[in-house]
């Protein structure tokens, strides 16, 4: 057929014919992260139609901004308080979720629904696997105190389908939902550890921008800024200079509970109780979240109590913060232009980020098939609009933006790319990162392809 084909001048028949023949490359196995995904987004657990996603949106960077609340359909599983009778009473919060994204939690148990709760935001589920370690056990939740038990992965999820899933107020197990399987918990902990970075960065980079530059020196500084403390390396773990190797992720009371001008006191009701952070009873401390995913997960802080990127650095010069214990190391006093470097440096770090992220997904996507690899596509096209809007917002790096639309671009069609639309895509995210970078980056960081 090959020969006669050739002979009646049908190059395009043969080529056909060659790639029926081919043998296709196999696609990689599924694994426990793989599994993990499908059972994040698809399992209800026997409950009221919520998933893990529902509330841990992939499309929202695995959390949930009130903006994002505003876009979905009045039957979406988030608002089952107000489609379930059953769940009408002391479930959520409706109001406060719809307005200002926080999500009422009965962390010191069940028995008191009416008034033992708090409204907390979502944290976002990115770098876990360098976030939740602490010298005397796991961080998981924004007071460290999300899931019963040892506070792991694990044990997160089980709490989080007690809390969140039930068709009734009972709670009761195999009535109101199912626990999940211990292979379940297996899967959803190896999804979880996948998300986002799987290292630390390592300060200080060279930086294009003058204002990134200077956000950095201040970030690094331990006697003015003293970003660096809480968040070495701007991640989610202490200075080890400061509290020892190992301390890793670790709790504070930095006053955010005293602020009474937060979108959850002025726009809705009921008004917040006040969160008593972490324990049984709280001891007014909520653990330390990663900073270099910060300027795309906005809201900030537990309670969403900062809007903006730049306001979340200026709480650091109130008297809230201040006079809590955390603030008695030393008054923190930033100029205006102090504020802004900070979370220019920040947006930069974030971007970066953004880029490694959209890197990764697209060569995910090069050894996979079908809908495997729009997903990988789609994400990436989510993380690089991310990198776009965080520099965009702040009037950074507009040569870089340019690359970042290029990059996706490339890729805009859902329905038919090529391997060459993905290696144009890739040229596009690396130009962008050397525009931000001043010099390549040395060894295998974060901020690197």
């Amino acid at each position: 057929m090959l020969q006669r084909a050739r002979e009646l001048g049908c190059v395009w028949l043969a080529a056909l014919w060659l790639a029926a023949c081919a043998k296709p490359v196999p696609e990689p196995p599924l694994t426990a992260a793989d599994r993990g995904r499908e059972i994040f987004f698809t399992e209800t657990f026997g409950g009221n139609g919520r998933t893990c996603g529902t509330c841990h949106r992939a499309e929202d960077n695995f959390g949930l901004t009130p903006s994002f609340i505003a876009t979905l359909p009045a039957d979406d599983p988030l608002f089952v308080a107000e489609t379930n009778p059953d769940l009408a009473r002391s479930f959520e919060a409706p109001r406060q979720m719809r307005a200002n994204g926080l999500i009422l939690e009965n962390l010191d148990g069940f028995e008191d629904l009416d008034n033992r709760f708090t409204l907390r935001g979502v944290p976002h589920t990115l770098a876990q696997r360098t976030s939740v370690a602490s010298r005397d056990g796991p961080r998981t939740g924004w007071g460290g105190d999300g899931a019963p038990g040892d506070r792991s992965l694990r044990a997160f999820a089980v709490g989080a389908v007690v809390q969140h899933f039930p068709k009734t107020l009972n709670r009761v197990a195999g009535v109101d939902f199912r626990l999940p399987t211990e292979e379940e918990l297996n899967d959803l902990e190896a999804f979880n550890l996948s998300l986002g970075r799987q290292e630390e960065i390592t300060l200080p980079l060279t930086l294009a921008d003058a204002a990134a530059m200077r956000g950095q020196t201040l970030f690094l500084d331990n006697n003015v800024a003293r970003c660096n403390v809480c968040h070495f390396n701007a991640g989610a773990n202490s200075n080890p200079a400061i509290f020892g190797e190992g301390a890793g992720n670790r709790n504070f009371n930095t006053g955010v509970e005293d602020l009474t001008d937060t979108p959850g006191h002025v726009v809705a009701d009921p008004i917040p109780p006040r969160d008593d952070g972490f324990g049984i009873p709280g001891d007014g401390t909520f653990n330390t979240p990663p900073l270099i995913e910060a300027a795309d997960t906005g809201p900030f802080f537990h309670n969403n109590a900062r809007v903006t990127l730049e306001d979340a650095v200026a709480f650091y010069n109130s008297d809230a913060f201040n006079n809590s214990p955390s603030g008695q190391a030393g008054r923190i006093a930033l100029t205006e232009e102090q504020v802004r470097d900070i979370a220019a440096f920040l947006r930069v770090l974030n971007a970066l980020e953004n880029i490694r992220e959209s890197e990764a997904q697209l060569r995910a996507a090069m050894s996979l098939r079908g809908e495997r690899a729009a997903r990988n596509v789609r994400q990436m096209r989510e993380e690089t609009q991310d990198a776009i809007d965080v520099l965009a917002g702040a009037n950074l790096h507009a040569n870089a933006i340019a690359d970042l639309r290029a990059a996706r671009a490339a890729v805009e069609n859902d329905e038919y790319y090529r391997r060459a639309d993905l290696d144009r895509a890739v040229t596009a995210l690396q130009r962008a990162r050397g525009r931000i970078l001043a010099q390549p980056a040395g060894g295998s960081t974060s901020t690197g392809g």
